[in-house]
């Protein structure tokens, strides 16, 4: 499968800070991709060179296999940005925003309104398309945000932090139409602070630290790397008395609790299964890089 993103050896600071260091990544065409990482670890700057907002300092990055230095207007042509805030018109109904977006790029105004009518329908807002956007809910403009970047649709949709701010409901309504997107053959590039999003809609994770990667691979594959399941044992205040590792089967479990019963252990037992979050504080605790963690998981 071809690479829709490939990036080799960049880097950027900012005076003194360094953002990004020797980063490397490489994202196939129709793939979902989530970067992860602690704030301030690069995430926003990298999506900014990707979509040609900022120049790198060194090394390079295609998109499309197209250079974003050398010709980013060949690269705008090809993608679109959604970043961590709406950007839409609170004034205007959401289909006079799809409309205005649509003339913007090019379509006539019959094109256009026809345009707006289908997106619309897509992304769940018929019923809301004659409404001012300023009496949208939060997931509403989202949803109307994601509309506006598909006016032109893209080879390659980056989704900066799409869900901040939005309450459990809206979400998953709106992972529900990344799904959709990425169904249709469009790349998908975000950034999130949420691990549980990156679980559920990523195909491969990369863990950002330190302006690198110091961890990639699928979710599965990276909760592998930091170990199985264990028997946790916790007094009556949630304080770990006790980690047992298991392989997950019943006589595993069983043998675990046996060593906890023969010990005269005493409070509440629970099996603990590796989350992203486990990943997420491994990866970037100061002590954790090293070459291995540069490499894919398998």
């Amino acid at each position: 499968m071809s690479a829709a993103i490939h990036v080799r050896g960049l880097r950027k600071a900012f005076g003194a800070q360094t953002v990004l260091s020797d980063l490397d990544l490489e994202v196939a065409a129709g793939e979902v991709f989530a970067l992860l990482g602690p704030n301030g670890a690069g995430k926003t700057t990298t999506i900014n060179v990707l979509t040609t907002l900022t120049a790198p300092d060194a090394g390079t990055a295609h998109v499309c296999g197209i250079d974003v230095v050398r010709d980013p207007e060949a690269v705008k042509a090809r993608i679109s940005l959604t970043g961590q805030s709406a950007a839409v018109d609170d004034v205007l109904t959401g289909t006079e925003n799809l409309v205005m977006m649509a003339r913007l790029s090019g379509l006539s105004s019959k094109a256009a309104r026809l345009r707006s009518a289908e997106l619309l329908e897509r992304f769940d807002l018929a019923a809301a398309g004659g409404k001012r956007v300023g009496t949208y809910s939060g997931g509403m403009r989202r949803r109307l945000d994601l509309a506006l970047s598909f006016v032109v649709t893209p080879e390659v949709l980056f989704l900066d932090e799409p869900t901040t701010g939005l309450d459990t409901r809206s979400r998953r309504e709106l992972w529900d139409v990344i799904r959709s997107l990425a169904a249709g053959g469009t790349t998908v590039f975000l950034t999130t602070q949420y691990l549980e999003e990156a679980d559920q809609l990523a195909d491969r994770i990369a863990v950002l630290d330190g302006g690198r990667v110091v961890a990639l691979g699928t979710a599965s594959a990276l909760k592998a790397r930091i170990g199985g399941e264990a028997v946790e044992l916790h007094d009556a205040a949630g304080e770990l008395l006790a980690r047992i590792p298991t392989d997950g089967t019943v006589s595993g479990v069983r043998r675990a609790l046996d060593e906890l019963d023969e010990a005269g252990a005493d409070g509440t037992v629970s099996l603990h299964r590796p989350t992203l979050d486990d990943v997420f504080l491994a990866f970037t605790a100061p002590a954790a890089h090293s070459a291995a963690d540069l490499q894919e998981s398998a």
